[in-house]
């Protein structure tokens, strides 16, 4: 009975080990995509009230928890059962993503400029209203279950080609996701409350010496660090889907072999972006004919 027991802790242990070890080379593999899921999240997440930053930030974070547990099972299922379906998915993710970042890029580069009685108009609409707050929620956690697929597929690729048993890729699998959803958006919630801190700094030094510097620092970098974000955000979102690109269609793999990969992919990600606007502006107009007669 007791070696038996002892045999039991023995493989627990094992089993822990493996997990450990193909969980690091796992996370050292998603560490680029999670780089741009925090850009990415971290513009979305803010441009609320500051009443409402964390109760939009943790209802965001609970959809990207929701999004793990539906993706998990169904990779698994994919992988067992058909393969390419995985890759079909990853294409259509990224042509999403390619659709919201170039899409950004068209509405800074073209939108009508606004006299000031309309800017504070759509102010106080979009502040007051619970709707629009709804809807950024939901873009964010339509934009984080693409990434979150990127996410669980390459951890997924790592540990089947560690050839690890199943119950070892399964808790890998699992632990790397949860835990880019903890690190990505606890990282972002840090972000998002650094001017209340700045605040606070400066209340408590009563706005004197060195922690009244630094409160300072934080309230007036915010600003900055939001715009950034917005930049790298958008950067990210089209280099991410060009990289799905790249890696999952062979012709474009192959395609342009002497430019340097991040050109590449930043290329597919535009070109893709742009069909994927054509497509949804032509699919629109001719909905609204439709709707019309």
């Amino acid at each position: 009975m007791a070696s038996g027991f002892f045999a039991i802790l023995d493989d627990i242990a094992a089993l822990m080990d493996d997990v450990a070890v193909t969980s690091k080379i796992a996370t050292q593999k998603t560490a680029g995509i999670l780089g741009d899921d925090l850009a990415v999240n971290a513009e979305k997440a803010t441009g609320f009230l500051s009443s409402r930053e964390l109760p939009v930030l943790w209802a965001i974070t609970k959809g990207s928890f929701l999004n793990k547990l539906i993706i998990l099972p169904i990779a698994f299922l994919l992988n067992w059962l058909y393969k390419p379906a995985i890759e079909m998915i990853l294409i259509l993710g990224g042509l999403y993503l390619a659709f919201e970042g170039v899409e950004k890029i068209i509405e800074f580069l073209f939108h009508r400029s606004k006299k000031g009685h309309e800017v504070i108009e759509e102010s106080q609409e979009e502040e007051s209203s619970e709707v629009s707050e709804k809807a950024k929620i939901n873009s964010a956690i339509r934009t984080d279950f693409i990434l979150s697929i990127e996410i669980v597929i390459i951890a997924l690729g790592t540990v089947i080609q560690q050839e690890h048993p199943l119950l070892t890729q399964i808790i890998t699998v699992t632990f790397v996701s949860f835990l880019a959803t903890v690190g990505v958006y606890g990282i972002v919630a840090l972000i998002v409350r650094m001017d209340d801190a700045g605040f606070s700094l400066i209340k408590k030094s009563h706005d004197k010496g060195f922690f009244s510097k630094l409160g300072h620092l934080l309230v007036k970098a915010l600003p900055v660090i939001i715009k950034l974000l917005g930049v790298v955000g958008t950067i990210a979102l089209i280099l991410v889907s060009g990289g799905i690109f790249s890696h999952n269609i062979h012709y474009l793999h192959e395609l342009l072999p002497t430019w340097p990969s991040v050109l590449k992919e930043f290329t597919f990600g535009i070109v893709g972006g742009l069909a994927a606007v054509a497509v949804f502006t032509i699919g629109k107009t001719i909905y609204s004919l439709a709707v019309k007669k």
